[in-house]
């Protein structure tokens, strides 16, 4: 029996797993075996490899051949296992590797060439704590893994493997021209300036921004949602470095990857048709649905009310617990969804009910149902709901407001006031905190406590929207630079609570 061996990783939800491929060419009958819960593309790479070796004049082995990907009990999905799948059976042959300190990932094509996959970079993430050396990746892909620290090279035709191994060959053909380049560009915000009036909404979307909160637009078709909507990402604080590594780790999986380490939100508009799968990830070989594109961003759901209920009910997991669980029958797998949400919709069907007695074609019940079809545990988790109206001339006519850098400015400003009060807690926004610890640590004014036991009284709030008012306060505290919320913060933040259409606006 003559025996060779490789590393790979497999990619089990945006998490590289270390994979060792044995190759065995054992006596009998010519045939070519793989075995280790192998899908589909897995399985089907024997003919892959077949003619790539043919491709590059390496004789391929005539013998009983036993491909084996261990862990055998852990599920292997993809074409990313080419590579590692024939430099074993190289060794098996004779040829020479190192083996303890390298990995292969890529796909090969029938002409021998080397081809790019998906999660270059969880993979080489894996490599560099596998204690990895060397790891070989396609042509192109480079710059992607060298993100993990660890050493990379590219190969773009498997006789370049072959000859090295010093196993017989053709000669290496150069590169291809035309390998695919990624532009490092990001991408420019659009600006706040460009929105012309709606005071309240910016204003929304500064605290929004500020505390990280979830934010809830009703208003009439054409006045400006979700051109407001797409102004967020560019209000956030640049991703930490941590938090720039998990959303490129995202994009690799995705084959989205940029070609740099991201430094603004990511921003994700599913449309209201998207399946549960294309929102929360799923599939039968899991993957990243749009929650996930948005982590560390902003997710936007325009006309909110078309969503399927049991799709925005899907989102009540990732909203509380800033993840994504997919459970199969023989693994499951997390991805991280830690978004803020930002909805927009119409006030009823037809969108006018806010221009005007008798523009509404709706009647009172039709709005009511309207709205119930988002569901009350999705609508309870906004924080801020807000009614965004049409403009007036005056307005249109109105000078460019503040541009997004100034309001920026003072999000950040209020992020290192967050980040100060919450040092020895488990969270940084005001958003996240807990309801304990806002009651034991706000100072609310008088005139405020007995508003808010009314109101409690009266059944116009519960107790989470209280929470809720509270977060929000002390967002407008970190905004004026409070050292305490006023009882103008408080005001302020009840009234952003609570006026948006599905409390009490119809």
């Amino acid at each position: 029996m003559k025996f060779g061996s490789a590393r790979a990783a497999s990619v089990i939800g945006v998490e590289g797993r270390p994979v060792l491929i044995e190759a065995a060419l054992l006596s009998g009958l010519p045939a070519f075996t793989v075995v280790g819960l192998p899908d589909a593309a897995v399985t089907e790479s024997r003919e892959r490899i077949r003619s790539a070796f043919a491709a590059a004049g390496v004789t391929f082995p005539q013998s009983r051949m036993t491909v084996n990907l261990s862990p055998a009990d852990t599920h292997k999905s993809g074409t990313g296992f080419d590579l590692g799948i024939a430099v074993a059976i190289l060794q098996a042959m004779g040829g020479r590797f190192s083996k303890d300190h390298t990995m292969f990932v890529g796909e090969l094509g029938l002409d021998g060439s080397v081809r790019p996959v998906r999660g270059v970079l969880p993979a080489a993430l894996c490599a560099a704590r596998e204690g990895v050396t060397c790891l070989f990746v396609p042509y192109g892909q480079a710059a992607e893994a060298e993100l993990a620290q660890v050493d990379v090279k590219e190969v773009w035709h498997l006789a370049q493997l072959a000859r090295s191994a010093g196993v017989d060959a053709r000669a290496v053909p150069p590169p291809p021209a035309g390998a695919p380049t990624r532009s490092s560009e990001q991408k420019v915000a659009p600006d706040l300036s460009e929105v012309r009036g709606q005071e309240d909404a910016k204003l929304a979307l500064e605290v929004a921004a500020a505390g990280g909160h979830h934010l809830l637009m009703t208003g009439p078709p054409g006045v400006g949602k979700s051109m407001l909507a797409s102004r967020l990402p560019g209000l956030l604080p640049k991703l930490t470095a941590a938090e720039a590594v998990e959303v490129a780790t995202i994009e690799s999986c995705l084959a989205e990857f940029s070609g740099t380490l991201p430094t603004r939100a990511p921003y994700a508009a599913p449309h209201h048709s998207a399946s549960a799968s294309a929102l929360i990830g799923g599939g039968s070989v899991p993957r990243p649905g749009a929650v996930s594109r948005a982590h560390c961003g902003v997710l936007f759901l325009d006309e909110l009310p078309e969503f399927p209920q049991g799709v925005l009910q899907a989102l009540r997991q990732p909203m509380e617990s800033g993840e994504v669980e997919i459970h199969r029958a023989r693994a499951m797998v997390r991805f991280p969804a830690r978004f803020q949400l930002v909805g927009a919709a119409n006030p009823c069907r037809c969108g006018r009910y806010f221009d005007g007695p008798g523009a509404c074609t709706c009647s009172s019940r039709d709005r009511r149902e309207y709205f119930r079809r988002i569901g009350g545990p999705i609508l309870d988790r906004f924080d801020l709901n807000i009614v965004v109206r049409r403009l007036t001339r005056s307005e249109l006519a109105a000078d460019e407001g503040e541009a997004t850098a100034l309001v920026a400015q003072r999000v950040s400003e209020a992020r290192d006031r967050q980040a100060v009060r919450f040092n020895d807690q488990p969270w940084y926004r005001n958003a996240d905190a807990k309801g304990s610890w806002l009651r034991r640590n706000t100072q609310v004014p008088a005139s405020v406590a007995r508003s808010l036991d009314r109101a409690m009284n009266e059944g116009l709030v519960s107790l989470r929207a209280v929470d809720k008012i509270f977060r929000i306060a002390w967002t407008f505290a970190d905004l004026s630079g409070h050292r305490n919320p006023s009882a103008q913060d408080f005001q302020q933040a009840f009234v952003y609570r609570v006026q948006g259409g599905f409390n009490g606006a119809f």
